[in-house]
């Protein structure tokens, strides 16, 4: 049974604030069957809300209302969108983080941020709206995932939580820095849990 936090509104997924009940409504128009509300959904944040690095535009948002309303955030934010948008039309989604090297080639490292969405067909299925661009083509395409970016080395990795609520370390980046420059140079990153390795038993002499 799916926990009912993934389908609540909250100080950051603020699917009750009127801007994004009428955008989730909108979006659902027509469509009965949730893997269609879901990527309608998906769609319009990965396409029509801009990333905020890639377009250098500010204000940095984290609300999910204040990202619809200035049409721009980091990809943290974006998952924060995209959650309220599903949540608001009664689909469990929650968010999910990656592990990443900043520029593709090693330290320093970042989280970045995603969604995962409860379809009834599939399970839970991650989805990356980010924003596409050259080199990077996110989809949705359930069952097969579609992420932004690839695991490409062991230093990156995909986290396996899926969260009902941001990360406090993603919420204090995005609301104590006041501008897109200044989240780009503060990006958080979190340390990997590897097992340990068992330690070798050796046999008396």
């Amino acid at each position: 049974m799916i926990n009912t936090r993934y389908l609540e509104p909250s100080e950051f997924i603020d699917f009750d604030h009127p801007e994004v009940a009428r955008k989730a409504t909108e979006l659902a128009a027509g469509r009965q069957a949730d893997e269609d509300v879901a990527e309608r959904c998906f769609e319009f944040v990965r396409d029509e809300v801009k990333h905020s690095w890639d377009f250098e535009l500010g204000p940095v948002t984290c609300r999910a209302s204040d990202v619809l309303i200035h049409g721009t955030g980091y990809c943290y934010a974006k998952s924060h969108l995209l959650a309220a948008l599903l949540r608001a039309n009664r689909i469990s989604a929650g968010l999910c983080y990656q592990r990443l090297s900043v520029d593709g080639n090693g330290p320093p490292f970042s989280l970045h941020g995603l969604n995962a969405v409860f379809l009834k067909r599939y399970g839970w299925y991650r989805i990356d709206a980010r924003g596409n661009k050259p080199g990077v083509e996110a989809a949705f395409c359930p069952p097969v995932e579609k992420l932004a970016f690839p695991i490409a080395n062991q230093e990156e990795a995909d986290l396996p939580e899926i969260w009902a609520e941001p990360l406090s370390i993603v919420v204090k980046l995005l609301t104590d820095n006041a501008t897109v420059e200044q989240v780009y140079r503060n990006l958080p990153d979190v340390d990997l849990v590897r097992p340990s390795r068992p330690s070798r038993q050796t046999s008396g002499s």
